[in-house]
């Protein structure tokens, strides 16, 4: 049984000691981050950059944190994210955020070069055959995996499985493009964009949110290229007058997320990733959509454990039992009537992704919860 530390977001004492940033320190201490990482070795510090509107992401300062205690060790900590928009443009995004090597006080690089095409082809599984992991993290001896869990329009639920799936693995390859990459993930059992003309408002945000420009008008006429696309859904997410559908396997999507996450552990040795789940501000939708919606959940806390499955499955069971707030889309889809806010809200089996993990031996699913007061 593995052990999952946690601190309660909750401050009961004014005093550094009991805000979330010092509890963070704690959390490292008791873990021992010496027993993982040693001096002068290279350490990702793997998070989101988020989205130019979308801010809900882990915040600067909790990195800081990690960063501080890998430093104290004489590791050599840098903050790192794969491409989602033009490597350039997502820097900017990133320092927008907050995220930069002053706050944060280390270098914050592409993991997958500028281009989003610097990658290796690791073997994934029987769903994906391969897939591009990011050539930085490829490389690299030692990782923190820092996530915000949240909810997602593909997987129900994201935490460091999705963050390690589809944030460890590039978005494209020089030979394969996106088949080879996170776009082979979206395109698992997915089916044909359905346009409704008839109902469409001509609003054009599912243009305007389409990561592959795989969607264009024509006056009046939507034009899809269908080979271009990647069948992330989000057309079809911002689509208010309900005029598009994107047909999935909800399925064979969250196995696959299990086996592009092992590809990307396969890389590392025993022992040398250890991961951060925070359970904060925990919006309906990925911090890749273009705003951020407010939180549907209360903050709980952080978690932190060297067990990919274990932290997991802990953040989920906290999420399930929590009541959805008032104002949010939790409340709004009457999410809290049995206790599961995410899985009413998206209708995804999302523990499959967990089930699936931990079948293929990246953890266990049982665990002990140290609390770290």
């Amino acid at each position: 049984m593995s052990k999952v530390y946690f601190a309660s977001a909750r401050v009961k004492k004014w005093r550094y000691e009991d805000s979330m940033p010092g509890k963070l320190e704690r959390l490292l201490g008791e873990l021992g981050v010496m027993n993982y990482f040693s001096p002068e070795e290279w350490v990702a510090v793997k998070t989101h950059f988020g989205s130019e509107g979308a801010h809900r992401i882990v915040r600067p300062t909790f990195l800081r944190k990690v960063v501080d205690a890998l430093r104290r060790i004489g590791a050599k900590p840098f903050i790192t994210d794969t491409v989602r928009i033009k490597g350039l443009d997502y820097l900017d995004v990133a320092n927008q955020n907050g995220i930069n090597h002053l706050s944060v006080g280390a270098p914050v690089v592409i993991a997958d070069g500028l281009y989003g095409k610097d990658n290796v082809m690791v073997k994934a599984g029987e769903l994906l055959g391969e897939v591009a992991v990011a050539s930085l993290i490829h490389d690299v001896p030692a990782m923190v995996v820092c996530s915000h869990v949240k909810g997602h329009i593909n997987a129900g639920y994201a935490g460091a499985i999705k963050n390690l799936a589809m944030g460890g693995v590039s978005a494209y390859h020089r030979t394969c493009g996106w088949k080879c990459g996170r776009g082979a993930m979206h395109a698992i059992g997915e089916g044909e964009l359905v346009w409704s003309q008839e109902k469409c408002e001509l609003c054009f945000q599912c243009r305007d949110i389409c990561p592959k420009d795989a969607i264009s008008f024509s006056g009046d006429e939507l034009i899809w290229e269908g080979d271009n696309c990647w069948r992330c859904g989000r057309c079809e997410r911002v689509c208010q007058s309900e005029s598009l559908a994107m047909p999935g396997d909800s399925e064979r999507f969250l196995r696959s997320l299990a086996e592009a996450a092992s590809a990307v552990m396969s890389t590392f040795g025993q022992k040398k990733v250890i991961f951060i789940n925070f359970l904060t501000e925990i919006q309906p939708e990925c911090d890749c959509m273009p705003a951020a919606d407010v939180p549907v959940i209360q903050d709980a806390g952080i978690l932190v454990s060297d067990d990919l499955v274990s932290i997991e499955q802990a953040s989920i069971d906290m999420l399930a039992r929590a009541e959805a707030l008032p104002g949010s889309l939790g409340r709004d889809s009457q999410a809290d009537a049995d206790g599961d806010v995410l899985g009413n809200i998206h209708k995804i089996p999302y523990r499959l992704q967990v089930e699936e993990a931990a079948r293929v031996g990246l953890g266990e699913l049982r665990y002990e919860i140290v609390e770290v007061g």
